[in-house]
């Protein structure tokens, strides 16, 4: 599967990115396989359906793969339905799958991904096949963020909630492109910090402040609250400006 050509990111060294990615995602993974064993013994336990759970992705100049997380919803919860997001209290999530997703244990496995360089530990969060056509037709410059490999944790995941509609994807677009455009390994640094921040439970706001994040869609919001909200034209033109 292709998406459409995405611009090309900026000038900055794979090599060194990832020499970083293969560093960090081996030292969490001697943290985080005991807890992914565990994780994988209580879902076993308590729900029909195997531990793990794969599913196909975009990733970097649109080649697919498959990304793997510990399983949250019932098995073979799509099969009536087709491809869905994720909705607030959806009923496909498990009792025990909440909360791994409250704490982000089921994101773990993902490290493998790392490894295996179909990911990075920072980058805009891959989408699944279903969705890139439509909202690559739906918003101008989607395909951008396919210019970068995806990302664990990103600019625009801990700074705005989870996707559940073309609106929510046209914010984050915002500040992916930021990223694409600005990305280094110092705003990569900032971002596995800001992650840490938001992990133990600081609000968006606060976890920008704290690490200092780029986010054009506040700032261009903070400098026109008495107009009301930002357009995406304007807060993609206000992102660029900076």
């Amino acid at each position: 599967m292709h998406a459409q050509s995405p611009t090309s990111a900026p000038a900055r060294s794979d090599l060194a990115q990832r020499a970083c990615d293969l560093a960090v995602a081996l030292a969490m993974s001697a943290v985080a396989a005991p807890l992914v064993a565990v994780t994988w013994v209580v879902v076993r336990l308590t729900s029909a359906g195997p531990g793990f759970y794969s599913q196909v992705r975009v990733g970097r100049g649109g080649r697919t793969y498959r990304i793997y997380k510990i399983r949250t919803m019932s098995h073979n919860c799509e099969a009536a339905t087709g491809a869905a997001w994720c909705a607030k209290r959806d009923p496909r999530v498990t009792p025990v799958g909440r909360v791994l997703r409250k704490l982000h244990l089921d994101e773990l496995p993902q490290l493998w991904n790392v490894l295996r360089g179909d990911m990075s530990l920072v980058g805009p969060r891959p989408e699944r096949p279903e969705f890139v056509g439509p909202l690559s037709a739906a918003i101008p410059g989607y395909a951008e963020r396919l210019a970068v490999r995806p990302g664990v944790t990103g600019l625009a995941q801990i700074q705005l909630p989870a996707d559940t509609d073309v609106e929510c994807v046209r914010r984050k677009l915002v500040l992916d492109q930021c990223y694409v455009r600005a990305g280094s390994l110092w705003l990569d640094l900032r971002i596995l910090l800001g992650t840490a921040v938001y992990l133990v439970g600081f609000p968006y706001g606060a976890v920008r402040k704290a690490v200092a994040l780029p986010n054009p869609l506040t700032e261009c919001e903070e400098s026109d609250a008495e107009s009301g909200p930002v357009p995406l034209a304007a807060a993609v033109t206000c992102a660029e400006s900076r």
